[in-house]
Formats: structure tokens, C-alpha cells, sequence
């Protein structure tokens, strides 16, 4: 039963993740990709990785998509069906992913050992100790996506405010 449901959602994350590049309404695009975020989160919740599952939830689908709607809707000029036009050169972009995959897979393949880790994870795997790594250890990366998804928000509602630079400040540089 698991296989089965594994394959569903699998599917619907694929599916979802090319609607938000096949997609011409940006929108859409992005609901998609909340939709992908989400199948991902069930396929780690079936492979026993509970934390990672609720964090997938909280993070990228609560958080990450969510703030990706609020940008485009705080950035949005025109039209929204004119938002995504059709891009020409969609063959390069196929054709760089394949062979993309192709490297990946060899090196995968080719690399026994490659599933071992340089320091064996001594700690078990409770949200507490996870917690207490990324409050200790991996604090300043922690602190720096932090900054930087707030600086996109920033970012974000100063082009759609649409600031104008002042005359004095262009004639300085």
C-alpha cells in the first residue's frame, strides 16, 4: 500500500513541479509550486523522516511559496495571463537538464561508496537534537537564510512601491 501511495504522490510532484515551468499564468506558477512542496513533504513523511516532512510544511510551503504569492502580487505590472509568456528557447534548457541528469547518474553509479558520510551522525535524530545543531552549530547559516528571505520581502515591496530615485543621488554617481 505504501508503494502505491508513494507512487501518487511522487506523480503529483512531478506533475506539479512542471506546471510551475510549463505554466504561462505566474500565478499558477506558484500555487504549483506549493502544491510540489507539499508532495514532497508526504513523500518524506513515508520515508519515516517526520521532522523533515513538518519542516518541508512550515518552511517551504508555509513560508517559501507563500512569500513567492505576496511577491508577485506586490510586483505584478500588467496583465497577469501576459505574465509568463512562452519561452522560445525551451529546447536548450531541456537538453541542459538531460545531460545534467545523465552526469549525475553516472557519478552516482560509478561511486560505491557514496552513501558514506565523512563523520558518522553520532546524535539520533529527535527534533531537539536537530534543533540543538541548528541553534548551535549551524547557527550562522541558520541566521543568514533568515536575512536573506527577509531582504527578498524587502526588496519585494520596494519594487512595488516603486521608489524613485532622487535627482541629487543620481547626479552624485
Amino acid at each position: 500500500m505504501s508503494t502505491v501511495v508513494f507512487f501518487i504522490f511522487a506523480i503529483l510532484a512531478i506533475a506539479a513541479a512542471w506546471g510551475v515551468v510549463t505554466s504561462k499564468n505566474i500565478m499558477h506558477s506558484a500555487l504549483y509550486l506549493a502544491l510540489s512542496f507539499s508532495g514532497v513533504a508526504v513523500l518524506y513523511v513515508l520515508m519515516n523522516a517526520d521532522y523533515l516532512a513538518a519542516v518541508q510544511l512550515l518552511i517551504y510551503t508555509g513560508g517559501i511559496a507563500i512569500m513567492v504569492v505576496f511577491a508577485i502580487m506586490l510586483t505584478l505590472r500588467g496583465e497577469i495571463c501576459d505574465s509568463n509568456p512562452e519561452n522560445k528557447v525551451w529546447g536548450w534548457g531541456a537538453i541542459v537538464s538531460t545531460l545534467l541528469f545523465i552526469m549525475i547518474a553516472l557519478v552516482i553509479l560509478t561511486n560505491g561508496d557514496w552513501r558514506i558520510l565523512p563523520t558518522p551522525w553520532t546524535s539520533g535524530g529527535s527534533a531537539a537534537d536537530i534543533s540543538l545543531l541548528l541553534l548551535t552549530k549551524f547557527m550562522i547559516p541558520f541566521e543568514a537564510a533568515a536575512v536573506l528571505l527577509t531582504v527578498a520581502l524587502v526588496g519585494a515591496v520596494i519594487l512595488a512601491k516603486g521608489v524613485k530615485v532622487s535627482h541629487e543621488s543620481k547626479q552624485s554617481k
